[in-house]
């Protein structure tokens, strides 16, 4: 398999999740339609786009850059509202009700459609075929840390603790978690999950020597590597990302454990074609604003840019991939 299919077959996660929330009947407006023109659209009114993480993490921030290029090119306001909890599944339960007409969308987390699902009961999470998806955004490596004092610098070290061995992550059902889950899992490292609430918390908590090691975001941990206060272990991604080429990848390492996070935007169900264009071609020319490409840099970000049907059949293969691997190691996202 060539690894460019496989990076976008592995594509991949993000915040926390509460396993309690069902959203079985979460269908929304599946075949519904608008009464909004194409040709008027936005017709002077301003787009929301939902968030399902707290502001200042990299989905936040994403969503915001975004929608800066979206507003200039389409002339109206576009304003990021945040809605966190269970690991974005409560923003994608409010944008399915929402009417399809172009002006409620949201920062979809690739986690959400091909992890989540396999740490909760059938019909718990989320189903991206109830959504129209209008662009992919980005793609985000994550890095394996620990603080410089605990002793450990590879992946080596942590098999030979001696002692089980604590991972923090972002939260259940996340790409942070699974890329820990896989990587002790094949390196035969007895290793207990300990779930935070984002990225942040599990900065500090692996900074403050509360877990000997965490997965996080590079974007979100690049500084304090680069000032020592991290070292770096491992990346999950396929090659050696040029902002921390000099930390291997764990599948250098000889572990089958790509995982990236990957971003897309979402609509309801039901958008119509012409609306679902100018949306399109709004993001395009966002995409294009230097501003954008050096906030993509700025954040470690790879852009993603493809339409949304690459986005489903990508989503969609990771999950069956994904479902497979954890079968395989017998790994359980959801805890015993």
């Amino acid at each position: 398999m060539n690894t460019t299919y496989r990076a976008r077959r592995w594509a991949t996660t993000g915040a926390g999740l509460a396993l309690a929330l069902s959203l079985a009947a979460c269908g929304g407006n599946v075949g519904g339609g608008s009464d909004a023109e194409g040709e008027d659209f936005p017709g002077g009114d301003p787009i929301t786009i939902l968030v399902g993480q707290d502001p200042g993490g990299s989905t936040d921030l994403i969503a915001r850059a975004a929608a800066e290029g979206l507003s200039d090119d389409l002339g109206v306001p576009v304003t990021v509202e945040n809605k966190p909890g269970a690991n974005g599944a409560l923003a994608a339960q409010e944008l399915a009700g929402e009417d399809p007409d172009g002006h409620t969308l949201m920062v979809y987390n690739g986690s959400l459609a091909y992890i989540t699902p396999l740490a909760v009961g059938e019909g718990e999470a989320p189903d991206i075929a109830d959504y129209d998806i209008v662009t992919g955004l980005s793609l985000d490596d994550y890095v394996l840390v620990t603080a410089p004092d605990s002793g450990f610098a590879t992946v080596e070290d942590l098999a030979a603790a001696g002692r089980p061995v604590t991972f923090g992550t972002t939260g259940v059902g996340t790409g942070s978690q699974l890329s820990q889950e896989l990587l002790f899992a094949q390196a035969d490292i007895d290793a207990t999950a300990v779930p935070f609430d984002g990225g942040s918390p599990t900065l500090t908590a692996v900074l403050g020597g509360q877990v000997d090691v965490g997965s996080i975001q590079l974007g979100e941990a690049i500084e304090q590597i680069e000032a020592g206060e991290l070292t770096a272990i491992v990346t999950f991604a396929e090659e050696r990302p040029s902002y921390l080429s000099d930390v291997p990848t764990a599948v250098e390492a000889g572990y089958d454990v790509p995982v990236q996070q990957a971003r897309a935007v979402f609509a309801p169900k039901g958008l119509p074609e012409d609306v679902m264009t100018a949306l399109r071609d709004g993001f395009q020319a966002a995409f294009e604003e230097e501003a954008y490409q050096q906030f993509n840099e700025d954040n470690q970000l790879t852009a993603w840019e493809v339409d949304g049907d690459e986005v489903r059949e990508t989503w969609t293969s990771n999950l069956d991939e994904y479902r497979s691997v954890v079968e395989e190691f017998g790994i359980e996202l959801g805890g015993e």
